[in-house]
């Protein structure tokens, strides 16, 4: 549940914004190593943790910036730094998807006609330092002029690199190398969203028409997961689990509203369907720990639901005044950043409230123990026991 002691916080950073992601604490392990090849004797370096922002106003004379942002995140006052303590501009470009390598390398961004790698650095220009961003020397070769690329992902070990256009191709790659794994060139119609198992065995691929599960060791088609009635599925996420309850879900929007579909990943069947809002679903996402659920809507408001019962458990209505974009939990699953379109960004604390789940049964079970006491003694006021 959301901390109700903590109001969550948010920011308004002067531009659309398209992605949002937490930079993985191994981000500062690879910086303090080039600071170490740097120099005989560095001091290791600490950060707080940090959000990756991405987004601008496009091509055109709108006079929005182009940039990825970094900014910074204090969970204990449950805040981002009002100011962006990097930023990095990308010209007329607009950057549009993101996807941050797992091992903190860096992070990949879709631009509309390519996709560029960029790196971690250190600012050490203000008292605390704080991490930024730099272009990278590792040209993409194989992602230039290839068209807006709408869905980008790595696997659980940063090994591949799964990227999916406009124009309905899939591509896989090995990491770093870029060595090709995969291509198909008609997918979809037009590939939308992406994701691995967390074994890494399948892809998952949605963008039109049905949705499809690859698997990634032969490079084949395995299963169609077709669509009811007049459904259109938007969003994917493998659960988190790697034993026998893993489940893939799926959002899907009817006339109704949005839904999440379970997928069982044996079968390829389904197992359930739950209604979540009546307004489109325009984000989603899974924690790290596969017990959170959180969706965004085109109204501004944010779902988060627990993945066992598939149950609502709070509702941030007007958590932003545009589209929600992008969520992300935080590796820890403790916090989940929110991106939109009306330019800000907010950070969501989770709180676990097992225990008041765990009290709410304690007060029930002594409220029967009372009501069986007071049901005993009229019964021996009635009817007395004979000696």
């Amino acid at each position: 549940m959301v901390n109700g002691d903590d109001k969550p916080s948010s920011q308004k950073y002067g531009v659309p914004l398209y992605g949002a992601a937490w930079v993985p604490p191994s981000a500062a392990a690879v910086v303090n190593g080039d600071a170490a090849a740097e120099s005989d004797t560095p001091a290791p370096y600490t950060v707080k943790p940090h959000v990756v922002l991405a987004g601008g106003g496009g091509e055109g004379h709108s006079g929005i910036r182009n940039s990825l942002l970094l900014s910074s995140a204090d969970l204990d006052s449950n805040s981002l730094s009002d100011q962006p303590v990097a930023e990095l501009g990308t010209g007329s470009d607009l950057p549009y998807r993101i996807a941050v390598h797992p091992g903190g390398e860096g992070i990949i961004c879709s631009f509309p006609k390519s996709c560029r790698w960029f790196e971690w650095d250190l600012n050490t220009e203000t008292d605390e330092h704080t991490l930024s961003l730099k272009s990278s020397d590792n040209a993409l070769e194989q992602l230039e002029d290839v068209g807006q690329q709408l869905a980008m992902t790595f696997n659980s070990e940063g090994s591949l690199l799964a990227v999916g256009g406009e124009d309905g191709k899939l591509r896989v790659f090995k990491w770093p190398a870029m060595e090709s794994t995969f291509s198909e060139d008609n997918a979809h119609p037009s590939v939308k969203d992406l994701d691995f198992s967390p074994d890494g065995k399948f892809l998952v691929s949605l963008g039109g028409g049905p949705g499809r599960i690859w698997n990634v060791a032969t490079s084949t088609s395995v299963a169609s997961l077709p669509r009811q009635n007049d459904e259109i599925l938007g969003f994917c996420r493998f659960s988190r689990a790697t034993d026998i309850d893993q489940v893939l879900y799926i959002t899907a929007m009817r006339d109704r509203g949005g839904s999440i579909v379970k997928w069982n990943t044996s079968t390829w069947k389904r197992i359930s369907s739950t209604y979540v809002s009546r307004d489109p679903i325009s984000a989603f996402n899974v924690s790290p720990d596969g017990k959170l659920l959180a969706i965004g809507t085109i109204q501004g408001d944010i779902f988060i639901m627990s993945s066992a019962r598939m149950r609502v458990l709070t509702v941030v209505k007007k958590a932003h005044l545009g589209l929600v974009t992008a969520l992300a939990f935080s590796l820890d699953s403790r916090a989940l950043v929110s991106a939109s379109l009306d330019s800000s960004a907010r950070v969501t604390l989770i709180k676990d409230k097992k225990e008041n789940g765990n009290g709410l049964w304690i007060i029930a079970l002594l409220i029967l123990l009372l009501a069986l006491a007071v049901y005993y003694a009229k019964s021996i006021e009635l009817f007395p026991l004979k000696p």
